[in-house]
């Protein structure tokens, strides 16, 4: 079989290869110099979203070999030095993802690249900058491409040309199949401008299953309301929407209507996330979504949890104390169905303990759960031996118990949690305060691990503990630290020595997010 794969004898398998490599720019340039099979696979991919990447951006230039005569001289009379090759491929129509902040990032640093001379005038640089997007997209929208993403964050000094609308229309196929739309207008932004591209947007659009949109709080009613009538017409005019995200930017209390047109998907809306917003009445519009499997709610007013009227199954929960008449009752609500949950909230001793007792009480089938800001009390340790599925554990405590703690007692609870870990624990990742009791939790932990996070590994005896647990445990595969300034080079040395099938790598590698 991998012969017939390297001889492209089976397609649709090595695609399939390729595809899994598609943040991978580099490997997926070499394959493309493998052969010439290869390479007719490995472009489209690596095309698809070329403004994300960490590069020079070269690659505009190939684009731009497709520019009739009077763009280049645009550019030309602008003082762009454009250097015209004969193309292998029509690279725009590769494009799938499309941000409109990195294609401004890229476009202002490209045309610094290829300026003949160096511009003091900011105005006059913007404006160029301004023409190389409009020319960008006009190119990328005539192409034939068909986006499956589209991130609209707009900057101060950038606008739309009326040809865009024009190019928009002469490809019928571009947003027949977008499926991720994300939208952030700053009040400073061309309002009127966004909103007649926000209208073409809603002409066009029909298939968006997730939505993204960040609201400021200082918009000036005017100018916002046929904003917002645009932004309710592209809602409105989806056939299914299932993933809904709200950012307020200074906690927006006016929402114009954007949030009472989810009433429409109230039976297709799965997931719902609100990060920075104070209540409003129009989140009432949640109570009517009975199929809500998904609620994560960050830094906002605790009345939004009484709005809930549903079963979830993921909760998040992040940035306001525990409200122990609200949370109890959504946690017996959702019950057996709850299977992850993330809790990071600072709350007194006796909120903690209601709360873990009715965690511990209604929702027995947690996979994943993430706890911050919490003691290591008997509450807790009672919790983590019940939930006997549990394969993803993140426990960062404020604190051992109390100040006070005897150095044997605190030796006992560590010994406690880990003898209680369930053998079906395959993630742990544990925050600093546990930094001083590692190795006697390492000494008695039976859980097969696959990955174990530590905040950092610089002593000798931590180090020995970790490397008999590595030898204990089969299933290991990763170690990870908080920063690599917090993996001393000697210890990561003794490790490496003494065992072969652990990676040691840094915690951003493999940290599991909700």
């Amino acid at each position: 079989m991998a012969s017939k794969i390297f001889m492209g004898d089976m397609p649709e398998l090595m695609e399939n290869i390729l595809n899994n490599l598609n943040n991978d720019h580099n490997s997926l340039y070499s394959c493309a110099l493998v052969k010439r099979h290869w390479c007719k696979m490995a472009i489209p991919i690596l095309w698809q979203n070329p403004f994300s990447f960490n590069k020079k951006p070269l690659f505009i230039s190939e684009y731009f070999s497709s520019l009739d005569e009077d763009e280049i001289y645009i550019l030309k009379k602008y003082g762009i030095n454009l250097k015209i090759s004969r193309k292998l491929f029509n690279y725009a129509k590769f494009l799938k993802e499309l941000n409109l902040s990195d294609l401004e990032s890229k476009a202002r640093e490209w045309t610094n690249l290829n300026l003949v001379k160096l511009i003091s005038s900011k105005t006059y640089f913007d404006a160029l900058v301004n023409i190389v997007i409009n020319l960008l997209l006009k190119l990328l929208f005539e192409s034939g491409a068909v986006l499956h993403k589209l991130d609209l964050s707009f900057s101060e000094s950038f606008e739309f040309k009326p040809e865009i609308f024009y190019s928009i229309g002469r490809n019928e196929l571009l947003f027949s199949r977008l499926q991720h739309l994300s939208l952030s207008v700053m009040p400073e932004f061309n309002i009127e401008n966004i909103t007649i591209f926000l209208k073409v947007l809603a002409k066009n659009i029909t298939t968006i299953s997730s939505l993204y949109l960040v609201i400021y709080s200082d918009f000036e009613p005017r100018l916002f309301h046929s904003l917002s009538l645009a932004i309710i017409r592209i809602i409105k005019s989806q056939e299914q929407l299932k993933r809904f995200s709200l950012e307020g930017i200074d906690d927006p209390t006016e929402l114009y209507g954007i949030i009472s047109a989810l009433e429409c998907h109230k039976n297709s809306l799965q997931e719902v996330i609100i990060k920075e917003c104070d209540y409003n009445k129009e989140f009432e519009v949640l109570k009517d979504c009975k199929n809500l499997e998904t609620l994560r709610i960050l830094n906002c007013s605790s009345k939004l949890l009484n709005l809930l009227d549903c079963k979830i199954s993921t909760l998040e929960i992040v940035g306001w104390p525990i409200d122990v008449q609200t949370i109890p009752l959504i946690l017996e609500k959702s019950g057996l169905l709850l299977q992850r949950l993330r809790f990071n909230s600072s709350c007194d001793i006796d909120e903690e303990m209601f709360f873990l007792e009715a965690l511990k009480s209604f929702c027995p089938n947690i996979t994943y759960l993430y706890l911050s800001d919490i003691e290591l009390s008997i509450q807790l340790l009672e919790l983590i031996g019940s939930l006997q599925k549990l394969q993803f554990l993140s426990l960062w405590l404020w604190c051992f118990v109390d100040d006070n703690i005897q150095e044997e007692e605190l030796k006992v609870h560590v010994i406690q949690f880990a003898e209680m870990l369930p053998l079906t624990l395959q993630y742990l990742d544990l925050g600093e305060n546990w930094q001083p009791c590692i190795d006697i939790l390492l000494s008695h932990c039976n859980a097969p691990l696959k990955k174990l996070l530590i905040y950092r590994l610089n002593d000798e005896k931590h180090t020995r503990a970790l490397i008999e647990f590595c030898i204990r445990n089969k299933a290991l595969n990763y170690v990870a630290v908080y920063r690599d300034s917090d993996l001393d080079e000697n210890f990561r040395k003794e490790v490496e020595a003494n065992v072969t099938n652990v990676a040691l790598v840094p915690r951003a590698r493999i940290v599991e997010l909700l």
